[in-house]
């Protein structure tokens, strides 16, 4: 029997649903019945009512899915699966909020204390501001607070910049099957290159042995020579799309029956054209006609060097991914990883020198001294930009931010200067949060919205209300702000306040503002 104090989270309107699970029961009984006929004739009806079923089981699994919270715990029921979770197992409650195309997705996690992690089916969000579900995630905090014992107060909120998102594993195997791909393509490089060498070396066959060789499978043809030999053309199928194949057919059977050319070739050539066709180690390589000559296209070496830098380039992407989580392995999986464009940037300025190069010099990239001193410049170039991408993307904690004595308050000889920062909160101060900027120096702090000169809208921050209370880094909960800022926390008056700013920047504002630093940081 369920208490007073039980939440129980069920999706609404549940009519359209039913109907569907009754659609789905429909069509699989139409299905059975006209199937077990006897002799019936095979009809539309099967397919349409077999269509019908997945419909109908996915809606009896939304119909069938609960969850309720009690005093015993976390009780998650779906069409297959019942699953109970006391609230002493039961670490922290976390939000998951992402942004699509549709709106803000939100959902809930939660976090056991031998660390797994369960995702809860219900509730979930389609948007930021949803009064159902914040009221229920409310509920489900007071229920563990009350009946367990949570880590902490904090709501962690996980976005997919946070520590907390995904996995290591997927981007790892991802950076793993594109550099098998790059090796394919870089092992058939030696082989394409000489079938490319003996191409452009053959000469035509001896006069003797193409009049030998006249009136057999073109197939049987050629070998290390170019056999020539004359055909009518007998119909031609061009594609209807660019990518879809157009074939030449000849007129007998003779050299071969067809073969694949592109769509313009085959809209220009006419049935009864005659044409030599070119033979080369069994395959047709050029198609000469009085309107139109048609030449095969042999595959390049520098194409597939080129591909395999291209693929190479490609995994380190998800490289700097596994990179930038395991260097913020030890963080909250709140707080918001740095960026990975650095590395973007690395691997595009890397991308405009090894392109060309393995271009035009699949085969000779260690022994063609241009290419070895291209390589060398191009790879100092790029060890440069993957250093200094790796001391941007660096995690600086609070107690790493600046020192006091490093940050230089800002006095009447330097005159005013702004700041980029941003109170997260709507204040007297900083109405509907219209502050960009906070300006120091000449006169009393002041929000601004605009980087100066002037002091034009600005609203006078009243320092005599604040007090920090720690600083921090950027978390999913925040409102976007870039990821390489901290936030202090300050309470104004009894209300809590967020201003988030540049390390060093914000470390020069809390000084100017005259608020104590804290001393230790909120990382866990």
């Amino acid at each position: 029997m369920s208490g007073a104090e039980d939440v129980i989270c069920r999706l609404p309107g549940k009519r359209l649903p039913w109907f569907l699970v009754g659609l789905g029961a429909v069509g699989a009984g139409v299905a059975v019945a006209r199937l077990a006929r006897p002799g019936s004739p095979l009809d539309v009806w099967p397919v349409v009512g077999l269509a019908l079923v997945p419909v109908g089981l996915m809606a009896l699994h939304w119909v069938t899915v609960c969850v309720r919270g009690d005093a015993y715990g976390l009780h998650c029921r779906t069409l297959l699966r019942r699953r109970s979770v006391p609230w002493s197992d039961v670490a922290d409650l976390r939000v998951h909020r992402y942004e699509t195309r549709r709106g803000t997705l939100r959902y809930v996690s939660v976090l056991l204390r031998d660390g797994r992690r369960r995702r809860l089916p219900l509730p979930r969000s389609g948007s930021s501001s949803d009064a159902d579900f914040d009221a229920k995630l409310d509920a489900l905090r007071a229920l563990l607070h009350r009946h367990g014992a949570p880590e902490s107060d904090h709501l962690p909120v996980i976005t997919r910049d946070s520590a907390g998102h995904g996995s290591r594993v997927r981007p790892l195997a991802l950076c793993v099957l594109l550099l098998v791909g790059a090796g394919a393509f870089a092992w058939s490089v030696p082989g394409v290159a000489a079938e490319e060498r003996a191409w452009r070396s053959a000469v035509p066959c001896a006069a003797e042995a193409s009049a030998a060789k006249r009136g057999e499978d073109g197939r049987e043809l050629g070998g290390d020579c170019l056999s020539t030999l004359p055909a009518v053309i007998e119909r031609t199928d061009a594609g209807r799309a660019p990518r879809e194949k157009s074939w030449l057919y000849f007129a007998g059977g003779r050299p071969l029956e067809r073969v694949d050319v592109s769509r313009e070739a085959a809209l220009e050539f006419r049935p009864g054209d005659r044409v030599e066709v070119t033979v080369w180690r069994g395959d047709v390589w050029k198609v000469a006609g009085e309107r139109h000559v048609w030449r095969a296209s042999p595959a390049s070496a520098g194409g597939q060097a080129v591909a395999a830098a291209v693929l190479a380039l490609s995994a380190g992407y998800p490289a700097a991914l596994t990179l930038l989580r395991l260097r913020g392995r030890r963080l909250p999986d709140d707080e918001v990883l740095p960026s990975a464009l650095p590395f973007v940037g690395v691997l595009v300025v890397t991308a405009l020198w090894l392109l060309p190069l393995c271009g035009l010099y699949p085969t000779s990239l260690f022994t063609s001294s241009t290419a070895v001193v291209w390589g060398a410049v191009g790879s100092s170039v790029t060890v440069v930009l993957t250093v200094l991408a790796w001391r941007a993307t660096r995690i600086r904690t609070p107690e790493g931010a600046g020192t006091p004595e490093d940050a230089g308050a800002p006095g009447t000889k330097e005159g005013e200067v702004f700041l980029a920062a941003r109170f997260l909160e709507h204040t007297d101060y900083n109405p509907h949060g219209f502050g960009t900027h906070i300006v120091l120096g000449d006169g009393e702090p002041a929000v601004v919205p605009h980087s100066g000169p002037g002091r034009f809208a600005a609203r006078r921050i009243p320092v005599e209300r604040l007090t920090l209370t720690k600083v921090r880094r950027v978390r999913g909960g925040d409102d976007i702000v870039p990821n390489d800022w901290h936030v202090a926390e300050l309470d104004d008056g009894g209300r809590p306040v967020r201003l988030a700013a540049a390390p060093d920047d914000l470390i020069r504002i809390i000084r100017g503002l005259g608020l104590a630093a804290p001393v230790e940081s909120s990382r866990t």
